[in-house]
């Protein structure tokens, strides 16, 4: 059985004003070669055209529990905080999450997210990444209605890009 993302009140899917659901499974790759890519955040613009702008906590190099940082994406200055990070290990799916924020509090640009990621390693040497995004506020009714819908097709190129820089950095190895 595959696992899931864990979601916090407030962010279920269905419940909110936007969903997108993204996952790719793919041969020769394992949860601890696609880590570093996901929690080394200043790398994110490498891999992924639709992110910048990448700013951490002092003195940080990755991503850390409950850390507060700054990157834009889909033209939104987006301030997040990490809500879940559990490294990979064996038998269990690596997981990482943050709330993200756009706008102030109140207003019709107010954008509140939920982004989650899974990886997890399956058998034959396979690994499942998966990232779903729940949000909440007028940007997200209007994303909800776009079509073709920005959100998955930016999450795909975000999996996609991230599956690239993993086999390349790899086969450099």
């Amino acid at each position: 059985m595959m696992n899931s993302i864990v979601w916090p009140e407030g962010y279920l899917p269905g419940e909110t004003d936007n969903f997108c659901s993204n996952e790719v499974i793919v041969k020769g790759l394992s949860a601890a070669e696609v880590w570093p890519y996901l929690v080394n955040a200043d790398v994110w613009p490498s891999y992924y055209a639709n992110s910048s702008d990448v700013k951490l906590s002092e003195g940080a190099e990755q991503l850390q529990a409950e850390m507060v940082f700054f990157f834009k994406t889909f033209g939104f200055p987006v301030d997040a905080q990490v809500v879940e990070l559990v490294a990979p290990q064996a038998g269990e799916p690596a997981r990482i999450a943050w709330h993200g924020w756009a706008g102030d509090v109140g207003t019709a640009e107010r954008l509140d997210v939920h982004h989650a990621w899974l990886i997890e390693d399956l058998d034959g040497g396979r690994v499942r990444i998966l990232t779903q995004e729940t949000q909440n506020g007028q940007p997200a009714k209007e994303l909800a209605q776009a079509k073709p819908n920005p959100m998955i097709n930016g999450h795909q190129d975000w999996l996609d890009g991230l599956v690239t820089a993993v086999r390349q950095a790899k086969t450099s190895a």
